[in-house]
């Protein structure tokens, strides 16, 4: 395991996963929880979390985002960080409504019509959010080249994103930080 992997890997298990009884989005109770954006927008993390989300993403990737909120730090840590090493990504929010004034649509941020993107989350469970955004994005007419996560808790979510003919993957499993996947 690479120095920056580890350190983010023990960062997450200090600062972001708790334990205790919880609700998932999905309404199923778990007995832990993880908050990634305690690592994803620390400051000690931050450039080690974009750097191992850029190993991950195609070299002909152009754009990078997802649903707000749970995208926005990975998406623009990593195009900030991208655009010091020389890659230019655009960065994206997908609004979880859309917005009914100014320009409208559910697209914020630098998407263009034929972006090759990458939809990415901080922590997934069932991955209905990341299809979300893939769906909304594939609408604007950019295409899903990669769904990215941070953390996999579910251990789902790449066969759910087969049947849509999308690929994914992630920094992190539950079983990585030594937990059972959760399901969907």
């Amino acid at each position: 395991m690479s120095d920056a992997r580890e350190r983010v890997r023990q960062h997450l298990l200090e600062h972001s996963v708790r334990r205790g009884d919880f609700t998932l989005k999905s309404g199923r109770p778990s007995s832990w929880f993880i908050d990634s954006k305690q690592t994803i927008c620390a400051p000690e993390t931050m450039v080690d979390v974009a750097a191992l989300l850029l190993e991950r993403i195609p070299l002909n990737a152009t754009a990078i985002g997802g649903l707000t909120m749970g995208a926005d730090g990975a998406a623009f840590i990593t195009a900030g960080v991208a655009a010091t090493r020389g890659r230019l990504l655009r960065a994206f929010s997908v609004r979880k409504e859309v917005k009914d004034h100014g320009a409208g649509g559910r697209i914020a941020g630098a998407l263009l019509v034929g972006d090759r993107v990458v939809i990415t989350e901080d922590t997934v469970t069932r991955g209905t959010s990341l299809l979300e955004a893939a769906h909304v994005v594939r609408d604007f007419g950019a295409e899903v080249v990669l769904l990215l996560a941070v953390v996999d808790r579910g251990g789902t979510v790449e066969a759910m994103a087969s049947q849509e003919g999308l690929v994914f993957d992630a920094l992190y499993s539950a079983l990585d930080l030594g937990f059972a996947y959760e399901g969907a």
